[in-house]
């Protein structure tokens, strides 16, 4: 088989790309997360390896890839056999996912739509994933709706969701502002200068309007809307699977893990300090 021929140079891709990275100027890292954003389809191994731990194998899958970003993971998807629809509020980043994909000789079909309309059938698909979205939706039940309508009976959502209780907030990587009223958060984001007031958004990107959660709270309106839960990172430290990056957290989950309380400290983390849920949705009702 022959493989593709690329349509998109390089440079062309990242001159679109790069005016949405200036607001994240401040990064210390900022050099090697723009090669990661200009890249984004050769990061997503993780994702890629959770999405097909849920749903089976990629090849064929229909799988609707929602809140698309840039592209990044319906491409790498795509180049895995999944037959893949993407869906984006940004008309800019619809554009941007559509160059990735020539620069791999694909064709992606992006739809520029809102999370709360979805312009496809019900249960057109056996898969949906969600990475980083929930938060900058108007409506996050409405949009939970639609996934629900969207998935065949039996079809899986993975889906991510920003810790009301976030120590390191996950947008603005500032220490602790979750535990501060909204009002004086928004002002130490100003005075530390990372506010995205400026950037050409289309989405909630303010802290105080974007939409964090409690565990105990989104388990809950899953549930009501028609889903069952799984938390992935959960089921990978049952399985001996979830290792830390770093040496000293392996070191003390082993000691948690050797009196048996490893499982305890890891919901108690997730009540009170991690950044992100990584949940995966079964569609349970007609």
């Amino acid at each position: 088989m022959t493989e593709p021929t690329p349509t998109t140079d390089p440079a062309t891709l990242e001159r679109a790309i790069d005016p949405w990275l200036q607001h994240m100027a401040w990064r210390r890292d900022f050099a090697r997360w723009r090669e990661r954003r200009i890249n984004q389809e050769q990061y997503q191994d993780e994702r890629l390896a959770m999405l097909a731990t849920v749903a089976g194998p990629l090849e064929g899958l229909r799988l609707l890839d929602l809140g698309a970003g840039m592209g990044g993971f319906a491409v790498a998807a795509a180049l895995r056999g999944a037959q893949v629809r993407a869906c984006e509020y940004n008309p800019a980043y619809c554009r941007i996912s559509e160059l990735r994909a020539a620069r791999h000789g694909l064709r992606l079909s992006v739809a520029n739509a809102a999370g709360e309309a979805l312009p496809f059938p019900d249960a057109s698909f056996d898969a949906l994933t969600a990475w980083d979205v929930l938060e900058h939706v108007q409506d996050p039940r409405a949009v939970l709706r639609e996934i629900h309508r969207v998935l065949r009976p039996g079809g899986h959502a993975l889906i991510t969701a920003i810790n009301r209780r976030a120590w390191v907030d996950p947008h603005y990587h500032i220490r602790g502002i979750n535990w501060l009223p909204r009002p004086l958060a928004e002002t130490i984001i100003a005075v530390r200068g990372r506010s995205k007031a400026g950037a050409a958004f289309r989405d909630m990107q303010r802290l105080s309007a974007m939409h964090y959660f409690h565990y105990g709270e989104l388990v809950r309106l899953c549930a009501v809307l028609g889903f069952t839960v799984r938390d992935l990172r959960e089921e990978q430290l049952q399985a001996g699977q979830f290792v830390s990056r770093r040496a000293s957290r392996r070191a003390i989950r082993a000691g948690l893990r050797a009196v048996g309380l490893e499982g305890l400290a890891y919901r108690a983390q997730r009540r009170w300090y991690v950044g992100m849920f990584e949940l995966a949705l079964t569609r349970v009702t007609p």
